[in-house]
């Protein structure tokens, strides 16, 4: 699907529910490109990704995956969901429709123990504070030692919970993002 469309369907779906989304457009390329940099690509045999909406960052994902990975995106809306599942024909890609909450579940469903990496840009901030620190344990609880929780949001409102349960959290600041980006790198 051209990249028009994929932005329109963005944006119907974020004046239908702007808390689920936390933005009205995409993630821009600088912003890809910053999250795609942080991934040894050479040992990223699982990565999740919650919220994928469009798959602006899945694309950017399976092109740098190893043939033998395999990429969980797990997304909450349905019709984002539907849409990636028939846009994006790769055998390394699983779609769930669901909840990331269940991140530890949905790994168990495809025989897959930890996952490597995590990345997330789904709007913690909208989130009630109890969901938010629950979903943190799970990501935590669903990484293997030596992996990643990489997470992008438009406020620090997550930094507390981050710190809660990772025992390291870097920030960085993307500016060619609309709006600008707050990226959070996590490690247990």
């Amino acid at each position: 699907m051209p990249a028009v469309c994929q932005a329109l369907l963005f944006a119907r779906n974020f004046f239908r529910n702007p808390l689920m989304l936390g933005a009205i457009f995409p993630s821009s390329r600088f912003l890809v490109n910053n999250l795609v940099s942080q991934i040894n690509w050479e040992k990223a045999k699982v990565v999740v990704e919650y919220g994928p909406g469009v798959g602006t960052i899945t694309r950017a994902l399976l092109e740098r995956m190893r043939p033998d990975a395999v990429l969980v995106a797990i997304e909450l809306n349905e019709e984002f969901a539907h849409f990636l599942e028939k846009d994006i024909q790769d055998p390394r890609l699983k779609v769930v429709y669901g909840s990331a909450i269940k991140v530890k579940q949905v790994l168990a469903r495809f025989g897959l123990c930890k996952a490597d990496y995590i990345i997330s840009g789904i709007p913690f901030s909208s989130m009630p504070r109890q969901l938010r620190y629950q979903l943190a344990r799970q990501t935590h609880e669903a990484l293997g030692s030596s992996g990643f929780f990489l997470v992008y949001q438009y406020t620090r409102a997550v930094l507390p919970c981050l710190e809660s349960y990772f025992s390291s959290v870097q920030q960085n600041v993307q500016l060619w993002n609309i709006p600008p980006t707050r990226t959070f790198y996590c490690t247990p």
